[in-house]
């Protein structure tokens, strides 16, 4: 009775493993006829990606977690601003309320429209597919220009140089040169409401988790230097160079992208030094890789996982993962990949991936988990706007900032956990194998078989079930083989 089910398994698990590698070699093959093969196999030279821009000395980097805490630092920052806005952007939404303290709310354009009459506020967008199979459609995005430049003085240009399904999706906010936003945070209602708070309790509307970035000194030239690029490129007006900013704190900080090649013609060649970091800082994880991301697709960033679950570097090596329970797309592309390192940690305790709702009492409402951070054994931590797949790593436009600050990298995971547990920062400030297996396992395993058997939920944790089918996993990269060219 078992013959069939176990030839069906046997081909499916060769036909997913033939087609992942033809994924990582399609890759291979692209990239090192465009010169960046090392971005797959990097020396052993430290955690920073090779390139320019190169690390900078000397600033100051603030991890702002959740749309509260992030929009308005962001609003504040821009009512500062004395010589030009530069917002880029996946989309805008004008009347996304920027402000809701007190009692008269700011819509984004109000903010830009006053902004405008005594500043330069340029505003750079994606123009939306090219035919209107997804969102925002062009007509759409063509509609928010109108709204945000009429009867104001905001300059807004829509980027169309993306590749054929792929899109802009980096998200910046850059103040005089002097203060810089970088991470998953877009200013729009577009798909769910960005602004959310610390505890995502239950409100009738989707949640949403988000974590962006503030950067002071050196390091807020290179991102004023890559909007000044696009923005030249695309609007056909030159900028001037962003002006040199001094020391601002004792942090490192390195600006990386993902542009892909044939875009623009300042980065013709492209620039992948995203995934080159993430290959970095993977494959030197001794003790834990703690990842929140929004998807998990990329065969070779999994490839990568599994091999640390298959051969732990330490006794106590972890794996953490906390993704959506229902991505946008690809629900069963990340389930499979799930599946995927499931088999490599052989009924360990070495993996958890697991997912967060809103909730409060017995009530639980579906919570977006869209961050894109990466912390590796408290002393390396990326955050940005690059999600673990084929789009972020090698097709759309993207910005995440890196740094080796230990403090902070600690810092920030700990303010995540304690969020995500429920837990005053000391209960979790412990060794973080511990925390893992007395904290959250036991919370995620409970609430999961909670959800399973019908019984309301009673906390916002939950473990994410893998796919047992390896061709549950094969959509993502399926789709990246049609439309990488």
């Amino acid at each position: 009775m078992s013959v069939l089910p176990d030839t069906i398994a046997r081909l499916d698990r060769v036909v997913g493993q033939q087609l992942e590698r033809q994924v990582r070699d399609h890759h291979r093959r692209r990239l090192a006829k465009l010169g960046h093969a090392r971005v797959f196999d990097p020396p052993d030279e430290g955690l920073w990606a090779a390139g320019d821009p190169p690390p900078r000395d000397g600033n100051r980097l603030d991890v702002l977690i959740d749309g509260e805490h992030a929009i308005g630092e962001i609003c504040a920052a821009l009512k500062r601003a004395r010589s030009h806005v530069h917002i880029a952007g996946w989309h805008v939404t004008p009347a996304f309320l920027i402000e809701r303290d007190g009692g008269s709310p700011s819509t984004l354009r109000d903010v830009l429209a006053e902004l405008a009459e005594r500043v330069a506020v340029r505003v750079l967008v994606w123009a939306g597919p090219p035919a209107p199979v997804f969102e925002p459609k062009r007509s759409d995005v063509k509609r928010v220009r109108e709204q945000l430049t009429r009867g104001t003085r905001i300059r807004c240009a829509l980027d169309a140089r993306e590749r054929t399904m792929h899109c802009h999706h980096e998200k910046l906010v850059i103040v005089d040169d002097e203060v810089a936003f970088v991470g998953g945070i877009d200013l729009t209602s577009l798909s769910g409401d960005r602004w959310d708070v610390r505890a995502h309790p239950p409100v009738g509307r989707l949640g949403w988790h988000d974590v962006a970035t503030r950067l002071h000194g050196p390091a807020v030239a290179d991102v004023a230097e890559h909007f000044r690029a696009r923005w030249q490129e695309v609007a056909r007006e030159p900028l001037p160079p962003p002006r040199p900013q001094p020391p601002a704190g004792e942090t490192t900080v390195q600006v990386l992208r993902t542009v892909p090649d044939g875009t623009y013609e300042f980065v013709p060649r492209g620039d992948f030094r995203i995934f080159e970091a993430y290959v970095r800082a993977l494959r030197a994880a001794q003790r834990l890789v703690y990842l929140e991301n929004q998807f998990l697709w990329s065969t070779e960033i999994v490839e990568l996982l599994a091999a640390k679950l298959r051969d732990p570097p330490t006794p106590g090596f972890r794996l953490l993962l906390l993704l959506p329970a229902r991505p946008n797309n690809g629900a069963d592309t990340t389930r499979g990949q799930l599946g995927r390192l499931v088999e490599a940690a052989g009924g360990s305790d070495r993996l958890l991936a697991a997912t967060v709702s809103s909730h409060a009492g017995t009530r639980t409402h579906p919570l977006y988990v869209h961050a894109k951070v990466g912390i590796v054994d408290d002393r390396w931590l990326t955050v940005g706007s690059a999600n673990l797949n084929e789009h972020s790593l090698f097709n759309d436009t993207e910005m995440n900032v890196l740094t080796d600050d230990a403090e902070l990298a600690r810092r920030t995971r700990l303010q995540l956990w304690s969020e995500h547990l429920e837990l005053p920062l000391e209960q979790v400030a412990g060794d973080p194998a511990r925390t893992i297996d007395e904290h959250w396992r036991p919370i995620a395993q409970e609430q999961l078989r909670r959800h399973r058997a019908g019984l309301p939920r009673t906390h916002r944790l939950m473990e994410l079930p893998a796919v047992s089918r390896r061709t549950k996993r094969l959509v993502g990269p399926m789709r990246g083989l049609l439309v990488d060219g």
